[in-house]
């Protein structure tokens, strides 16, 4: 069974900083496609980064440049630093598969809260 526990969650200032971790069990981690996703309240949950199982990664046009995604297989946990935060980055966080299909399970998120 799968599991994904989000972490590193938590109230910051704009242009404050903030590392999400996302540590996985139940897969085989190194060898899936990981993603970090966002959902703010009224709105669906999206794609914020992902990263290969060679570290290619891939970022949304909303965090470029300010949002690093990155791995460690040893640890089967996947990151997101996230810096110059602005209000609209705020969210609750999770990490999955990606892509990610209808039957894969989600972990309870990290809320992120942006706001002066």
């Amino acid at each position: 069974q799968v599991q994904l526990v989000e972490s590193g969650g938590g109230f910051v200032q704009p242009g404050g900083s903030l590392r999400l971790s996302c540590a996985v069990s139940g897969i085989t981690f190194s060898r899936y496609t990981m993603g970090w996703y966002r959902q703010a309240p009224g709105k669906q949950r999206a794609l914020v980064a992902r990263i290969t199982s060679d570290s290619s990664t891939f970022y949304a046009d909303s965090v470029k440049g300010r949002f690093t995604i990155s791995r460690d297989n040893a640890k089967n946990t996947v990151y997101l630093q996230m810096n110059s935060l602005k209000p609209e980055d705020a969210a609750v966080y999770y990490c999955n598969r990606n892509p990610v299909r209808f039957d894969y399970a989600w972990g309870q998120g990290t809320q992120v809260t942006v706001s002066s």
